[in-house]
Parts: structure tokens; C-alpha cells; sequence
């Protein structure tokens, strides 16, 4: 049963992430016709559509595609609650689905700024995926450059950047137990 469960437990991560892509792409005001950019949105579209027709978007922020992620969220907490033979507590499944959502966000901009660090020493600008990892992480990225410039042709915002969004991360984690503890 841990193999189903890691299984499902993926999947659902995964989607979330995918879902999350899409508001950070917007947010970033990506390339949309690059063909990466194209995949997160077709991988989203078929329920993000018709529910950005219904929920408007607050200033820049996509609403409608959050609410998506919190949705998926929940049916994972009640997929792995029903696979585990627990109750479902409405409320329970809300914060769980809250607290997932904002975990894969601090995942998301991890594994960005990690797939960023290892393709800028192996591509050569000629890659898609580069070209978005590259417009979604600047606005993160650029801060720490103009304080701490590369030295000796080493760029250390990414690390800092990396050691920031685990001190975040941590403080969030101390904050939740202490709400829910």
C-alpha cells in the first residue's frame, strides 16, 4: 500500500505543481507561445478556462487557477484519507489542502532555481526550458545581484535566494504547528 500511496501522493504533487506553474507564468509575464509555457497551459486549460469565466482575477493574480490548486489539493487529502480508511473532517481537509498548496509553491520555486543553476552549465541558450526558468526566476534573482555581484564568475544569488526560501519555509512550518498544536 506505501507504493500506491507514494504513487498517488506523486501524481497529485506533480499536478499541483503544474497548476502553480501556470499563475507563477503569468505572474512573470512569460513567454506564453514558448512551447514549455504551452504545455502548463494546455494541461490546465480544460478546468482553468471555464473557471476563469466564473472567477474574476484580483489585480494580477490569477484566483481561479488558485482556487484550482486548493481544489486538487483537497481530493488528494481525501483520496489518501479514503485510501488510509480515515474520516474526512471538512475543515481538516481545508487547512491540509492550504498547507499542501503552499508547500509545493516553496517546491516549485526550488526545483526552478535548481533545474536554472544546473542548465545554465550545460546548455547553451538554445534550450525552451532555460528560456522560462530564466524569465521566471530573475524577478527573484535580480534583488540579490545588485547587492552581491558574481565574484570571480561565480553568481551566488541563487544560493542566497535558495537559503532564503528555506528560512521561509522552516518560519511557515514553526507558524502552522504552532496555530494547529
Amino acid at each position: 500500500m506505501n507504493a500506491v500511496n507514494f504513487l498517488v501522493n506523486t501524481l497529485f504533487d506533480l499536478y499541483i505543481m503544474v497548476i502553480l506553474l501556470r499563475v507563477w507564468l503569468q505572474l512573470a509575464r512569460a513567454d506564453f507561445y514558448n512551447p514549455f509555457s504551452q504545455f502548463i497551459v494546455k494541461a490546465t486549460q480544460p478546468v482553468v478556462g471555464p473557471l476563469r469565466r466564473m472567477i474574476p482575477s484580483l489585480g494580477g493574480l490569477d484566483i481561479a487557477t488558485i482556487l484550482f490548486a486548493v481544489v486538487v489539493a483537497a481530493l488528494k487529502v481525501i483520496t489518501l484519507s479514503l485510501m488510509m480508511n480515515y474520516g474526512i473532517d471538512p475543515v481538516v481537509t481545508l487547512i491540509s489542502a492550504l498547507v499542501i498548496v503552499i508547500t509545493a509553491a516553496f517546491k516549485l520555486v526550488f526545483w526552478v532555481l535548481v533545474l536554472r543553476a544546473i542548465l545554465s552549465w550545460v546548455s547553451r541558450g538554445q534550450n525552451p526550458i532555460e528560456a522560462v526558468m530564466i524569465q521566471l526566476s530573475e524577478p527573484l534573482l535580480s534583488p540579490i545581484r545588485r547587492i552581491l555581484p558574481p565574484l570571480g564568475g561565480l553568481d551566488l544569488s541563487i544560493v542566497v535566494v535558495l537559503l532564503g526560501l528555506q528560512f521561509l519555509e522552516i518560519l511557515l512550518n514553526d507558524v502552522i504547528a504552532r496555530f494547529l498544536g
